[in-house]
């Protein structure tokens, strides 16, 4: 029996080894731009710790993180990505089909989006409506002009006091992520879907059209007023200082980290903080995951010791030191069940 499991064991290394001519000596994180940060520190803690290898960790975006993690199961692919949603079902399949079958997800903690601007330039506060009418490539007629109740017309927005007379009157201009980012899918969810909503019969049709719906109020306008800026936070802050009516839109753990540079817009009553974040009241956060490919285990060196310093109370908790960079602590019950799965590796089913 026990030369049986050793056997196994060496089929396993020997399978994953398939597509490298030789094993890495270093663990490969891809992922999200807004938990790479959190996941880099950690990983120059684990360096530092133990004098092995520090993690590689690369800021692919959420989904284009998802694509390089679910493309097969050698050491030649990731052995975590990061991700600022949690994983979909089509990526969870294809990483099925390409042989990806045991992951575990560790909910790592939360993050707001930041809608911010150059700390000299005009000060905002935004409704979700405001973002909505901002960036929605079509819009209600009835927002623009009364007599086009009824109708959905092209944004012709192009100033925000157009839309809010309570707003600057200066061009509207975002700098934001490209489509693979997990905080454009969180833009698009929660605040421009969130704004759409705000509308009575934008809302019936999501009874009566869900696709349609999802397409106007999610649909980002194209005609320059949303600039899209790749996955480099850092480039966002550098036009934001020459420019300094446009808004930029990334984490709020980046924000927290530029706080001499750029400031932060309200959104409803609630400016972004760590507390309004935590309690709920700021309306656009969302969570933040990494996922492990558990067939890496025992394959890659140092993989298990750097997602137990990820898990650490120290590390993630309360009073760790990630809270120290911005990251916002999930509750301390969904913290230990997460704990727990990561040390144990447990198997995601979706």
């Amino acid at each position: 029996m026990k030369s049986s499991l050793i056997l196994a064991a060496t089929i396993a290394a020997v399978t994953i080894s398939t597509g490298s001519n030789a094993a890495r000596d270093y663990i490969e994180v891809v992922g999200s731009s807004t938990v790479f940060p959190f996941s880099t520190v950690v990983a120059e803690t684990f360096g530092k710790n133990t004098g092995k290898p520090t993690p590689k960790i690369e800021s692919t975006g959420t989904g284009g993180g998802m694509k390089l993690f679910c493309k097969g199961d050698g050491i030649d692919t990731p052995d975590m990505t990061n991700a600022s949603r949690r994983i979909k079902s089509s990526e969870f399949e294809l990483c099925i089909k390409n042989g990806v079958t045991d992951i575990t997800e560790v909910l790592v903690g939360f993050d707001g989006i930041a809608f911010a601007n150059a700390i000299e330039g005009p000060s905002f506060s935004f409704t979700l409506r405001d973002i909505y009418l901002a960036l929605a490539a079509k819009i209600p007629g009835e927002a623009y002009q009364s007599a086009l109740d009824g109708t959905i017309i092209d944004n012709p927005f192009t100033h925000w006091n157009q839309i809010n007379t309570s707003l600057p009157a200066v061009k509207i201009k975002v700098l934001g992520p490209p489509p693979t980012s997990g905080t454009r899918d969180a833009l698009q969810e929660l605040a421009i879907e969130g704004g759409c909503k705000t509308y009575p019969a934008m809302k019936e049709m999501k009874k009566s059209d869900s696709s349609e719906y999802k397409k106007l109020c999610r649909g980002v306008r194209e005609d320059g007023a949303y600039v899209e800026m790749g996955e480099n936070d850092n480039l966002i802050i550098s036009k934001l200082i020459k420019d300094k009516n446009a808004i930029g839109v990334f984490g709020f753990s980046f924000l927290d980290q530029n706080g001499d540079k750029v400031k932060g817009s309200s959104i409803g009553a609630a400016a972004i903080t760590f507390e309004s974040i935590a309690n709920g009241d700021y309306p656009v956060s969302r969570p933040l995951y990494f996922y492990v490919k558990n067939s890496h285990r025992g394959v890659i060196n140092g993989l298990d010791g750097f997602i137990a310093e990820f898990v650490k109370e120290e590390t993630f908790g309360e009073e760790g030191y990630l809270a120290d960079k911005g990251l916002i602590p999930s509750p301390a019950d969904v913290r230990s069940g997460f704990t727990q799965d990561a040390l144990n590796a447990t198997k995601l089913a979706l």
